[in-house]
């Protein structure tokens, strides 16, 4: 047990030997002058400068391209005003065409009506006409039915009358 005591000792003594000298190690770093820092703070300026100038230009190109995107937009707006004026227009046309037809297919009625009454009128005028010579609304009969009622008495006495009155089935 010893032994092995031993032999973990002298592991660990050598382990920590070759490691505690590079943990314990400083690195001397070389002196840095006054002149060397102003230097550097120097060109530390001159690139943020040139950093600034840089995007100084990267945002004025994104400015520009910003207002060619506005002036885009203004170009598409006017396109839909003058769409939308060409549907204002076609709409006001279909509506005054649909206007106009409705007009003239009131008109059309109209003018039948109207040429039917007159067409109606003149008939039931002349229709009036004709009763009135005919004698049509007499108790004993019409002119035509007393005239041939007496032509029947007639054809009694009267062979040939009787004929022509058989040969228009009026016996």
């Amino acid at each position: 047990m010893k032994n092995r005591f031993n032999f973990i000792q002298v592991i660990c003594f050598i382990i920590f030997f070759f490691m505690g000298n590079s943990l314990f190690a400083i690195e001397t770093a070389p002196r840095i002058t006054d002149r060397e820092i102003i230097e550097s703070l120097a060109e530390i300026k001159t690139g943020q400068k040139a950093l600034k100038e840089l995007m100084g230009k990267s945002f004025e190109q994104i400015d520009k391209r910003f207002e060619q995107v506005d002036k885009r937009f203004e170009q598409v707006d006017k396109r839909f005003e003058e769409v939308n004026s060409r549907f204002e227009q076609m709409y006001n046309l279909v509506l005054s065409l649909f206007g106009s037809l409705i007009v003239l297919i009131v008109a059309v009625l109209g003018y039948s009506i109207w040429d039917r009454r007159t067409v109606t009128q003149e008939v039931s005028g002349k229709v009036e006409e004709i009763e009135r010579e005919l004698d049509i609304k007499n108790i004993k009969g019409s002119k035509i039915e007393r005239l041939i009622g007496m032509l029947k008495n007639l054809s009694k006495e009267d062979q040939k009358l009787a004929d022509v009155l058989r040969s228009f089935n009026l016996l």
